[in-house]
């Protein structure tokens, strides 16, 4: 258990140092992005260098269609990803003791009040010390788009997610369009949110 909590804060750490990277280095130019991960250029020759290869496999790449769920919210109705198909989504996994997850939060409930993304954010509960500070925690923030619960820890484990905060950006065909490892801020997310369809 003890070794398991150093794990958390170092992964936390790590997030933060990634968080304040790239907010220090936030620029307009495409190859200072921080930590976008982009798949290889389509073998067109239309395509640009941050193309991504749509693909019709359910999986976590890139291009890859996102695998589908369905949690219960923190208002005790359900949310299912395939609900929103034909809309934008931001699917955040993130956890209110984790310093970077805190950091971000505030650029993401900006994000939700200006643009039509779609914002599930999921809180690894099985992580917190108390349920209430869930609750607590969107209250102290103001968040106003859903909280997901990952009770069991199940869409943790299919995403494969090993740092926190993780987000996926999906575009309305329901494909991950871009993934960051770490938080991200205001500026990354109105840049990518633009680049999808």
């Amino acid at each position: 258990m003890r070794n398991a909590i150093i794990v958390i804060i170092v992964l936390g750490m790590l997030g933060w140092v990634g968080y304040d990277f790239i907010s220090s280095n936030n620029t307009s130019d495409e190859n200072k992005m921080g930590n976008k991960i982009t798949a290889p250029p389509a073998t067109n020759e239309d395509s640009s260098e941050n193309s991504v290869v749509e693909s019709e496999v359910i999986g976590l790449e890139l291009g890859e269609i996102a695998p589908d769920f369905e949690l219960e919210t923190l208002d005790g109705e359900t949310a299912k990803l395939s609900d929103f198909r034909g809309e934008k989504v931001l699917l955040n996994f993130w956890a209110t003791w984790c310093p970077p997850c805190r950091a971000e939060m505030p650029d993401m409930q900006k994000f939700h009040e200006e643009t039509n993304v779609n914002i599930l954010a999921v809180n690894l509960i099985e992580t917190e010390s108390s349920p209430q500070n869930v609750p607590e925690f969107k209250d102290e923030l103001g968040l106003t788009f859903p909280i997901l619960l990952d009770k069991g820890s199940e869409l943790t484990t299919e995403y494969k997610i090993m740092a926190y905060p993780t987000s996926f950006m999906i575009d309305t065909n329901g494909r991950i369009q871009y993934k960051a490892f770490g938080a991200i801020n205001y500026d990354i997310m109105i840049q990518e949110f633009e680049k999808m369809k």
